[in-house]
């Protein structure tokens, strides 16, 4: 069963492409036709490719690791942060910082360096510091935070990027390419869907089509990681089991052992 369907994308308004004369070329198969010098997206194919990438990033969901949300466009900001929160996933809607993944570990200087402040105040060093100090503290925290603050708990690489309008965040892609992290990508039709690894060919501009796209895709998340739970209950479950019956048959062991001692002893005392 589709995790969406082409009436729902249709009245998302996730069929508008960009003008003709701006259109990427490599986007030919995901257009189904140009109205009014507008190319209109085959949303057939993107109700397909909706299901593809739901199912990629259920099965990493499942699997434990983190899809890093990317989207520093104005209508897509707050769409992104409520989802990716929704699945307890990190997001990037500031500024990209460059080399936010193939230079990770200055990255997590800055996290640490957040970190420390975070101590400085709750240990009451910060009382005893002049509040200009305090000022220039706050501030970076502040600054620290905007930027970074949805990636604090990212403490290694992320196992997936989604992307909402590659053209904009081609930096992010380019950083995932190199070190061969998988990119999901909203793709319209004047981007190149090529250094992209899942193609959800839509509207990027839209936030009810960004919006509909999220919805089926942190579903898909959201259902890995509750089966995910489930599995490892099941797994300590059968452990627990596994060491009951372990100890009861080394109690049967033991007592076996006992028996003959028992039966040897009992003709002597006759």
């Amino acid at each position: 069963m589709s995790r969406t369907n082409f009436d729902a994308l249709l009245e998302a308004g996730c069929h508008f492409g960009h003008l003709k004369r701006k259109w990427n070329p490599a986007m030919a198969p995901y257009i189904f036709m140009e109205k009014n010098g507008i190319h209109i997206i085959d949303l057939h194919k993107t109700v397909v490719k909706i299901d593809e990438a739901a199912e990629a990033l259920k099965n990493i969901a499942k699997s434990g690791r983190k899809i890093l949300f990317v989207a520093t466009k104005k209508q897509a900001k707050p769409v992104i942060a409520e989802k990716a929160t929704s699945v307890n996933m990190p997001y990037v809607i500031e500024r990209w910082p460059g080399g936010m993944l193939t230079n990770f570990a200055t990255i997590r200087k800055a996290v640490k360096k957040m970190t420390n402040i975070d101590k400085l105040t709750a240990d009451g060093t910060f009382a005893n510091l002049s509040k200009r100090e305090i000022l220039q503290i706050s501030r970076q925290r502040a600054k620290l935070e905007k930027n970074l603050g949805s990636v604090a708990d990212l403490t290694r690489l992320p196992a997936a990027l989604f992307v909402v309008d590659v053209l904009k965040e081609q930096i992010a892609v380019r950083e995932a390419n190199r070190l061969g992290i998988p990119v999901f990508g909203i793709v319209d039709t004047n981007s190149n869907p090529d250094n992209v690894d899942f193609v959800i060919p839509a509207n990027d501009d839209a936030s009810k089509s960004i919006e509909v796209i999220l919805d089926a895709c942190c579903e898909a998340i959201a259902e890995g990681v509750e089966e995910r739970k489930a599995e490892r209950v099941d797994a300590e479950a059968a452990e627990e089991q596994e060491e009951k019956g372990a100890r009861r048959s080394a109690r049967v062991e033991d007592e076996n052992e006992e028996a003959p001692a028992a039966t040897e002893e009992a003709p002597a005392e006759a």
